[in-house]
C-alpha cells in the first residue's frame, strides 16, 4: 500500500493516476472516474468479461493508497454473507455464564448479546468503518450474478453510505467510501440502482491502446510479435462467437506466446494455444485451422500494405 493521496483535481489528473497504476485508460472513462470521486458518488462500470472493469477498482486502492474491500457477487449472496451476521456461539456462551451467574433480567441480557462486540462484520459494513488510510475503495464485483432482493437492498448504501441492523440502528459512514460497481450484464440491473450511481460502459479498447496495453502488461514481447497479436484478437472481436476474447485473454495470450518464445504467428501455434484465448469449445473448432489461416494471412497482407504505403 502506497502512502495516500488526495483525490484527482482535473480529468488529466484522473488520467494521469490510471497511467501511474499502468492502466490504459481513454479521456471519457477518466472523465467518468473523476466526476464520480468529485461528487462522491458510486461508479457503476459495465461491460463485458475481461475489458479491465475490475481492474480499475485495484487500480485505484493502489494509487491513492487506499485500503481495497471487494465483495465477490454470486448467485445466493444474502445480506449474512455481504453485511454483517451475528456471532451466535459467542452470544449462547454469554447467555449460558449469565444463567450460571444467576442473571435472568432477560431484557438486559437481550440488549447485551445484541451489541456491537458480537457482530461479525463483512465486506459492506467494513467498508463503512473508518480507514487509517481515508476511506476505502470498496468494490461490488460482478453485481449481475446475484438476485433482485440483494440489488434492492444495496440501494440504501449507494444512495446513503449507510445500511440499517435492526438491532443496533443506522450504521453509516462518516466518510464515504469510493465505491466501484461492475456487471458482465448477464441480466439487467434495475434503474433504481443505475440512478445512484454514475455510468460507464467499458468496451473493448481499439488497435492503439490495445498494443499500449500490452507494453505495459507484457513488455518482454516483441513489439512485432504484439502487433500481431492485436490484429489477430482485433480480427476476433468480428466474429459471431459466442465469448469474444477480452483484453485478459489479450494478456495471456501474449505471455504464453512469449514462454514459447514465438517471435511470429503461425498456425501451427495459433492452433496449439487457442484455449488462451478462447474459452468455448465450440468457439476453438470454428476458428481452428482454416478461419485462423484465413485471419493470419490477412493480417500479413495489411502488414505489407501499411510497409509499402510507408515507403512510399
Amino acid at each position: 500500500m502506497t502512502d495516500t493521496l488526495p483525490l484527482p483535481a482535473t480529468v488529466d489528473a484522473a488520467l494521469d493516476l490510471l497511467s501511474k497504476g499502468d492502466y490504459v485508460a481513454d479521456r471519457s472513462l477518466a472523465t467518468a472516474i473523476f466526476l464520480a470521486l468529485k461528487l462522491g458518488r458510486p461508479l457503476f462500470l459495465e461491460g463485458e468479461a475481461g475489458v479491465g472493469k475490475t481492474e480499475i477498482a485495484k487500480v485505484l486502492s493502489e494509487t491513492l493508497g487506499r485500503d481495497l474491500i471487494r465483495l465477490q457477487c454470486y448467485e445466493g449472496l444474502d445480506v449474512a454473507s455481504a453485511v454483517y451476521e451475528w456471532n451466535y456461539s459467542r452470544q449462547m456462551i454469554e447467555i449460558r455464564l449469565a444463567e450460571a451467574a444467576g442473571d435472568t433480567d432477560r431484557a438486559a441480557l437481550g440488549g447485551d448479546v445484541f451489541s456491537e462486540e458480537f457482530l461479525i462484520k463483512r465486506p459492506l459494513l467494513r467498508a463503512l468503518e473508518p480507514h487509517m488510510g481515508g476511506p476505502p475503495v470498496l468494490l461490488i464485483d460482478e453485481l449481475d450474478r446475484t438476485d433482485e432482493p440483494f440489488e434492492a437492498f444495496l440501494l440504501e448504501l449507494l444512495s446513503d453510505f449507510q445500511v440499517t441492523i435492526p438491532e443496533i440502528g443506522v450504521v453509516k459512514a462518516e466518510e464515504p467510501p469510493i465505491v466501484i460497481v461492475t456487471s458482465n450484464r448477464t441480466r439487467e440491473i434495475h434503474d433504481a440502482l443505475k440512478r445512484r450511481c454514475f455510468y460507464y460502459w467499458v468496451d473493448y479498447p481499439d488497435a492503439d491502446r490495445e498494443l499500449e496495453i500490452l507494453a505495459r502488461k507484457a513488455p518482454g514481447v516483441g513489439e512485432g510479435l504484439a502487433r500481431q497479436v492485436v490484429a489477430f484478437v482485433q480480427a476476433l472481436r468480428k466474429q459471431d462467437l459466442f465469448k469474444l476474447p477480452g483484453v485478459a485473454e489479450t494478456i495471456d495470450w501474449a505471455h504464453a506466446l512469449a514462454q514459447l518464445d514465438v517471435v511470429a504467428l503461425d498456425p501451427e501455434t495459433i492452433n496449439a494455444t487457442l484455449g488462451t484465448l478462447l474459452k468455448y469449445q465450440d468457439d476453438i473448432a470454428k476458428i481452428r485451422d482454416s478461419e485462423a489461416i484465413g485471419i493470419l494471412e490477412q493480417i500479413r497482407s495489411e502488414v505489407a500494405q501499411a510497409s509499402r504505403t510507408r515507403a512510399s
